[in-house]
C-alpha cells in the first residue's frame, strides 16, 4: 500500500539552541562550544539527527532505540564527524549503539564508520562493502567532492574579505573554519566495510518500552548506488531513505537512473508515514517523490538524446538542462554523471563490478 500521508508529531529534543558564531556560551550559561546536531524526535524514542553546521556532517542520520540498545542509521562524512554523532547521542541516550546501518557507501554517509567501537555490527548491501573495500576516496565521486574544497575555500575567504565587519562576516568567516576543520578530517579517513551484510532484506528484532520494535533493512532494487538500503520501521510508519528518496533532484553520478524509477515503485508499495531523507528536512508528501522521478525521466530522456547524437560527455553537458545543485555543479562532476549514463547505455562490462555504485 502506498503511505497515507498522515503528519508524524515530532519533538525537537536539542541538547540546547544556540547561535553557531564561535565563543557564545553553552547552555544554562556554562562556556562550552556549539551543539553539532539537533534530535527530532518523530516516534517515541526515535530521532532523526541534523548537523547544527558548527562541525562538517554533509548528511542526515537516525537514532533508533530501543530496551536494551541503540541502532544508528550513517555514520557522517568524516571519523571527526562520526565521533562528534557519538557525543551527541550518548547526551540523548545511556544505551549503549551496538549497531550502525550504512544506506549507502557514498563518502558523505559512510566515512565516519571506523570512529564506531569495534564491536558495532556494521550493517549495509554486499556492494556497499564491497565498493568499501576499494580505492573508493580516489574514485570519481569522493575525488570530485573533495577536490574542489580548497577552490571553495578560497572564494569564500574572497568574499569574506570584501564584506564590512559585521554578523553577515562573522557567519562567513566561521563557514570558512568549519570547512577548513573538514579538510583537515578527511586526511584521517580510512574507508571501513560494513561487517554484516544483507542481499535483499533483514530484520532486527527489538522492543521498546516492551512493545516489539522490528528495524526492517531493504534493498528495493539499484538506484541510486548499486547498494541503496532503506530503513523501515513499520511498526512506527517511518522510513529512512539515504539518498534513494530525496525531495526533488538527487545526486545521480554513481546512480542507476535507469532502473531507478522501478525501484521507486517497489519503495512506493511500502506502509509509512514519514519519509527520513539522507539530506534536506523530513516530508510526507508524496509530491516530492513525484519531483525526483521527473527529475531522474528529464535527465535520462536528455542523456540518451546526446548519446543517440553521438556527443561525448564533455558535449553533453551543454545540452542537459541540469537541475538542483547540479545546475551550479563543477564540470568535472556534470561530466561524471554523463559518462556514468553512457556506460549504462552501452551495457559496458559487468555494472555489479564497475568502479561506480
Amino acid at each position: 500500500m502506498c503511505p497515507n500521508y498522515r503528519i508524524a508529531r515530532v519533538a525537537l529534543a536539542c541538547i540546547c539552541v544556540l547561535a553557531l558564531t564561535a565563543g557564545l556560551t553553552g547552555c544554562a550559561g556554562d562556556p562550552g562550544p556549539p551543539p553539532t546536531h539537533t534530535f527530532e524526535e518523530v516516534a517515541p524514542g526515535v530521532y532523526f539527527i541534523v548537523g547544527t553546521g558548527s562541525i562538517f556532517v554533509q548528511s542526515n542520520a537516525m537514532l533508533v532505540l530501543s530496551d536494551e540498545d541503540a541502532l544508528v542509521v550513517d555514520s557522517h562524512v568524516t571519523p571527526a564527524a562520526a565521533r562528534a554523532l557519538l557525543a551527541s547521542i550518548a547526551e540523548v541516550t545511556d544505551k549503549p549503539v551496538t549497531h550502525l546501518v550504512n544506506t549507502h557507501y557514498h563518502f558523505d554517509h559512510a566515512h565516519g564508520n571506523q570512529a564506531f567501537p569495534e564491536d558495532v555490527a556494521i550493517l549495509g548491501h554486499e556492494f556497499t562493502r564491497a565498493m568499501l573495500m576499494t580505492d573508493v576516496m580516489d574514485q570519481p565521486t569522493a575525488a570530485i567532492f573533495t577536490g574542489n574544497i580548497p577552490d571553495q575555500i578560497s572564494a569564500w575567504k574572497e568574499e569574506a574579505d570584501a564584506m564590512e565587519d559585521g554578523e553577515e562576516k562573522d557567519q562567513k568567516l566561521n563557514e570558512i573554519r568549519v570547512q577548513e576543520a573538514h579538510y583537515v578530517a578527511i586526511g584521517e579517513t580510512d574507508p571501513t566495510p560494513p561487517n554484516v551484510t544483507l542481499t535483499s532484506r533483514m530484520t532486527i528484532h527489538r522492543t521498546f518500552e516492551g512493545r516489539d520494535r522490528p528495524i526492517e533493512l531493504l534493498h528495493l532494487g539499484r538506484g541510486h548506488t548499486g547498494g541503496d538500503v532503506v530503513v523501515l520501521l513499520p511498526n512506527e510508519r517511518v522510513v529512512f531513505t539515504g539518498d534513494l528518496v530525496l525531495a526533488g533532484a538527487a545526486y545521480i553520478g554513481d546512480a542507476y537512473v535507469d532502473e531507478w524509477l522501478d525501484t521507486l515503485d517497489r519503495f512506493e508499495e511500502l506502509e509509512f508515514d514519514l519519509i527520513l531523507p539522507g539530506h534536506g528536512p523530513t516530508f510526507s508528501d508524496m509530491a516530492q517523490v513525484d519531483a525526483l522521478r521527473q527529475f531522474l525521466s528529464d535527465f535520462w530522456n536528455q542523456a540518451s538524446a546526446a548519446h543517440e547524437q553521438g556527443l561525448s560527455p564533455e558535449e553533453a553537458i551543454a545540452e542537459i538542462e541540469w537541475q538542483g545543485f547540479l545546475a551550479t555543479a563543477p564540470d568535472a562532476l556534470k561530466i561524471h554523471c554523463v559518462q556514468t549514463a553512457y556506460s549504462r547505455m552501452d551495457a559496458d562490462g559487468d555494472p555489479e563490478n564497475s568502479d561506480s555504485a
